[in-house]
């Protein structure tokens, strides 16, 4: 157990186990090194593919589509394997000092330049790329099954993963000065590979501290493995889990375009290169300062109507940053950006807050306690989510007409870059706000789930 962590008696309901403030933050490190990279393949590696290696677009979406893939379809294996290891430490912590060499070394890589023909590049970043996500599978996967393992509490639950979503907000800050690193650095493919290389040790250096605050509650009965395919097919008729994937799948496209567009809408339509890393951090910045009220919040509400609520403020920001014109005031873009972060922080909280409280209902259901699996198809999602926007974004350039080479694009181009930051990502948010109406699984419901399973783990009573 990590030092930092509060310990309860054997048999205590998973309610009682908390960890302190100090250790939530320590925690929340985790996700901030995996978002540091998730964060720069969506806002930078497109753009670095297309204007520094020189990569066609449509194989840069390629790229992406097949690696996270790859990557996502070994998310819910990585999930099995962590639900069923018998190590010493604990059957996930484990995985977090085997996982973090690789994954500074691949995300080092990625941002090199070591050939110049279209199949030699395509085939370099494919590899690298795979490399880079199956490392992240294996850090990340057991992580966040670690969540519903170290709280049980509905609010606590939310809490922890507040504290975990700032951890990613910052990441995804310090993935946004990635462009104004490579300009400090001396520009071009020499500052790419320097920012690279610096990121790589900011990303491994933060997991020890991880393995540290974090613990694994005794007592965990582990399940005899299944067949993968066969527990995935039973966890996915589990209806209230459905509704929730479709949500989070929805909102996931959503900001995955949003955060790999911006920057070529700034850059090109906008023609403020400079802007982007500001733009980015107003937004952040605002996500950062919203999340304690968004908690604060959820004590009184149910998450998935805060879901709702952020999402469609989130779109009538996209709307308002499709009217940008290169003649606004730079200030006008940074105030709506911002406002946008309000929704922003709701969006990228609250389905992983509710992913604790599903997998208490499956409990109920199978007997079985299957936070590996649950979380793996969970991180599957994302990646796909991820890999979608990037085939999106990438065919839709191309068939528009997108020349890296050309001085100015087109205008189908522009228009094209204009909707994809914007309506494409408000359509998939609209799709999400209609899958989170009526959501089953709400703050009572869990009270009830709760309470039967505390009864099943008190010890026998003895006369």
């Amino acid at each position: 157990m990590g030092a930092d962590a509060v310990p309860a008696p054997r048999h205590a309901p998973a309610s009682e186990r908390r960890l302190s403030t100090p250790a939530k933050v320590g925690f929340a490190l985790g996700d901030h090194t995996v978002n540091i990279a998730l964060s720069a393949l969506s806002l930078v590696f497109f753009t670095f593919l297309v204007t520094v290696a020189g990569l066609q677009p449509w194989l840069a979406g390629v790229i992406a589509w097949l690696a996270r893939m790859v990557d996502a379809i070994t998310d819910p294996l990585m999930g099995r394997i962590s639900d069923s290891m018998r190590w010493r430490f604990g059957r996930r912590r484990p995985f977090f000092l085997i996982g973090i060499l690789p994954f500074g070394l691949s995300f080092a890589l990625i941002w090199t330049t070591p050939f110049d023909g279209q199949v030699a590049m395509f085939l370099w970043y494919l590899i690298v790329y795979v490399a880079l996500s199956l490392s992240m599978t294996v850090l990340s996967v057991p992580y966040m099954a670690l969540i519903p393992e170290m709280a049980g509490d509905y609010d606590e639950r939310t809490s922890i993963n507040t504290f975990r979503s700032a951890g990613a907000v910052m990441g995804t800050m310090v993935a946004s000065i990635f462009f104004a690193s490579v300009g400090w650095l001396g520009g071009g493919s020499q500052g790419f590979a320097l920012t690279g290389l610096i990121l790589a040790a900011w990303i491994v250096l933060p997991w020890p501290m991880v393995w540290k605050v974090s613990f694994e509650p005794p007592g965990h009965r582990i399940d005899q493995p299944t067949r993968l395919l066969t527990e995935v097919r039973q966890i996915l008729r589990h209806g209230t889990y459905v509704r929730l994937i479709g949500f989070y799948m929805a909102s996931r496209i959503a900001v995955d375009l949003l955060g790999l567009a911006v920057p070529l809408l700034i850059t090109i339509w906008i023609g403020r290169e400079a802007d982007v890393t500001w733009t980015l951090l107003c937004m952040l910045g605002v996500v950062i300062l919203s999340l304690p009220f968004w908690l604060r919040y959820a004590r009184r509400a149910e998450k998935h109507e805060i879901f709702v609520i952020g999402a469609t403020w989130f779109v009538i920001c996209l709307a308002g940053i499709f009217l940008a014109d290169p003649a606004w005031p730079r200030h006008v873009l940074f105030v709506i950006a911002g406002l946008l972060g309000i929704g922003y922080a709701v969006v990228d909280l609250m389905p992983w807050a509710m992913l604790g409280e599903v997998i208490d209902e499956d409990e109920v259901l199978s007997g079985e306690r299957r936070e590996g699996i649950y979380s793996g198809v969970f991180t599957f999602v994302r990646k796909v989510g991820g890999a979608t926007a990037y085939m999106l974004a990438g065919f839709g350039l191309t068939l528009a007409g997108y020349d890296s080479s050309a001085a100015e694009q087109s205008d189908a181009a522009l228009m094209t870059i204009r909707v994809v930051s914007t309506w494409v990502p408000a359509a998939f948010l609209i799709a999400g706000i209609l899958i989170a109406r009526g959501y089953p699984l709400s703050r009572e419901r869990h009270a009830e789930i709760r309470s039967i399973l505390e009864s099943r783990s008190m010890p026998p009573q003895t006369g």
